[in-house]
């Protein structure tokens, strides 16, 4: 029904103006003063008529409607069908609708061409740079000092820093790049725990972690990532303490860290993009850009990611993971 009256209100003028003509030629028959069935028949007639082309045209607009809706819905399709023009109107339109396809093609073709140069040429820069990174790794393992230490985690911040820039740039058409299958979790998490090592040490923070027989249907190696990343965010912000990893019902991965917490101002935009709050503003170094690859990615994995925290007391993250497939291994 909100369709017939939409077409009536674009039909009004034509629906006016016949009814005026009816009006007209009813007036000039009484004042003619003919028989009342004489003014009666004709106009009944043309009420029929009316009605009937305005349910023949009705059902053309509705069809042409229609075919509008799909065109709508298949946008990308320059092929996509349009309606019959039905009008000298109508049929400048649908030029313009073509015209307008093939510039917002060649567009398309144009941005995901560049899109695809910018990710393979970062692509490639990240698999260049690590061979330096590798390298400095394996100087620095053969040193047994304080400033080595040092040097050694810092140098795996930088890794995280250059594998971030990847991540970022191949959210768009990561879908093609996820490999699901069924890890052991506590597998994960140890490579994810082993990288930042020296870091604990350095810092002389404790990790609690007593390992869970829990299986996941994930990709290992984006899940990694997310854990990776929240991992750096605990020992970035904690300067005494410990960082805790366990699960918990329902099915949940919990990072917790006793570190400076974030500012309830802040937590409600933790996930956007370049926000960095109260504690990124202390530390140059924040991009604002690791959770939110965080809550993207857990959104592609099927995951729900959510934080709690307390100023002074610490954060705790929380991994969601009731969306896959777990099991006792």
């Amino acid at each position: 029904m909100k369709l017939f009256f939409r077409y009536l209100y674009f039909r009004r003028r034509i629906i006016i103006a016949s009814a005026v003509f009816i009006t007209v030629f009813a007036v000039s028959f009484l004042l003619f003063r003919l028989p009342v069935k004489a003014v009666a028949y004709p106009a009944l007639l043309c009420a029929i008529i009316a009605a009937g082309l305005i349910a023949a045209d009705f059902r053309k607009a509705a069809k042409n409607h229609r075919i509008y809706e799909l065109a709508a819905q298949n946008s990308d399709d320059p092929n996509s069908e349009l309606p019959e023009p039905r009008s000298l109107e109508a049929e400048d339109m649908g030029e313009l609708v073509t015209a307008l396809r093939s510039d917002m093609k060649e567009l398309r073709d144009l941005s995901e061409a560049k899109y695809r140069d910018t990710v393979d040429y970062y692509t490639v820069w990240v698999h260049q740079i690590k061979t330096p990174i590798a390298s400095m790794r394996l100087s620095l393992q053969n040193e047994d000092t304080p400033l080595s230490h040092k040097l050694y985690a810092e140098l795996m911040r930088i890794e995280s820093y250059v594998e971030m820039v990847l991540a970022y740039l191949r959210l768009d058409s990561v879908s093609s790049d996820y490999v699901f299958k069924e890890y052991p979790l506590d597998g994960i998490i140890k490579q994810a725990v082993k990288r930042f090592a020296s870091e604990f040490i350095l810092k002389k923070i404790s990790l609690e972690y007593g390992g869970t027989d829990i299986s996941a249907v994930t990709d290992e190696k984006w899940l990694r990532f997310v854990i990776e990343q929240l991992l750096s965010n605990s020992l970035k912000y904690t300067r005494e303490g410990s960082v805790k990893i366990y699960f918990k019902e329902p099915k949940t991965l919990c990072i917790e860290d006793t570190g400076i917490g974030i500012a309830p101002e802040d937590l409600p935009r933790v996930f956007e993009k370049g926000y960095t709050g109260c504690n990124g503003r202390l530390d140059s170094r924040s991009s604002g850009l690791g959770l939110y690859l965080c809550k993207r990615i857990c959104r592609n994995l099927g995951a729900d990611i959510s934080i709690a925290s307390e100023i002074g007391k610490g954060t705790a993250v929380s991994l969601k993971l009731e969306q896959y497939e777990l099991g006792a291994e």
